[in-house]
This record gives C-alpha cells, structure tokens and sequence, in this order.
C-alpha cells in the first residue's frame, strides 16, 4: 500500500527541547522531523504535533514548532485520549509519525491510531528513545501490530510518486 500526499497527515510526538538531548541521536531524530514537516509543507500534507507536559519538558524545538499547524499539549502518553482523532484532518486516512519516545509516546499513539482504523506508517529514522533496545522493540511492536515502518526518504519519494513533481528539486535538495 502506497502512501499518498493528499491522504496523508504528519504527526510528529514530542520532539521537545528538554526531552532531546535524552535521545540516542537525538539531533538526527530531529533534523528528520523537520525534514519531514519541510517537505510536508511543500506538498500540502498537514502537519500536527504533540507535546508531553510542556509546562515540565518545555515545548517542541522552535524548528519544529514552526512548521506543524497545531500543536496538541498532552499529559497521557497516547495522544488520542487528549484529543488527538479531533484534531485530525477528515478525510486523511493515512497518519505518517515520527517522533519520541519510540517505545512510550509514539508507540502508545500509533497503536490508538491503528485501533481507531487508521493505517499508519511509521519513520524508523524519524523516531527515537534514550535506549536504542527500546526503539527497535517498539519497531517491532509496531510492524507486528500492522504499521508500515519506512524511512524519511521514502516518505518524500512515495508522497511526489514521480520525478515530475513540481517540488521534486526542492525535495531533492532536502533529502541530500
């Protein structure tokens, strides 16, 4: 199943300030969301993240603040008890995330999205927690549970379908 711009959301989980330095290569975590939310903008996907406790972990990096249209403040871990099926666009049936923690936040939101009939396509190199051994579980977890798990070139390359896009040189220049 071919993921497709015009029925895609992005949900970018807590990639906040005082969580990311915790992160097992955390800068690259969040160079790949901002990445991500970049050519999202580009091509008209919606992008929505969350924050856990914002008042305690501070908000989302400015970089990625600044590219999402609304920002979901949380205090359960999975972000859907907090609102987040209202927040999303109607019609899009396909949620792209990335994000943190892999195993906690981001594991518990997909498995909602995916409960709630969402099909859900998950960004290995987008996604991170502080221990790598619980990263690759949730990824795992994930997959079993019928996630996609795909990278953040494949997310670009699968949203334009051709080298004809009109973006395609923008998302080019991103990605290398």
């Amino acid at each position: 199943m071919f993921m497709k711009a015009d029925q895609s959301t992005l949900l970018l989980i807590d990639v906040q300030e005082r969580l990311m330095p915790a992160i097992t290569q955390g800068a690259e975590v969040a160079e790949r969301c901002v990445t991500l939310a970049t050519v999202a903008g580009l091509l008209g996907v919606p992008v929505i993240a969350t924050e856990q406790l914002p008042e305690k972990l501070g908000p989302n990096l400015e970089r990625v603040k600044e590219l999402c249209q609304t920002t979901l403040p949380k205090t359960h871990f999975d972000a859907c008890p907090d609102g987040l099926i209202e927040e999303l666009p109607e019609g899009r049936q396909h949620i792209v995330i990335g994000g943190c923690e892999s195993h906690v936040c981001m594991l518990q939101t997909a498995l909602s999205l995916l409960d709630a009939g969402y099909k859900v396509w998950v960004v290995a190199d987008a996604t991170g927690s502080r221990n790598e051994f619980d990263r690759d579980v949730a990824l795992d977890r994930l997959h079993q549970s019928g996630a996609r798990i795909v990278t953040t070139e494949m997310v670009a390359f699968e949203w334009m379908v051709h080298c004809k896009h009109p973006h395609f040189r923008d998302v080019q220049a991103l990605i290398k």
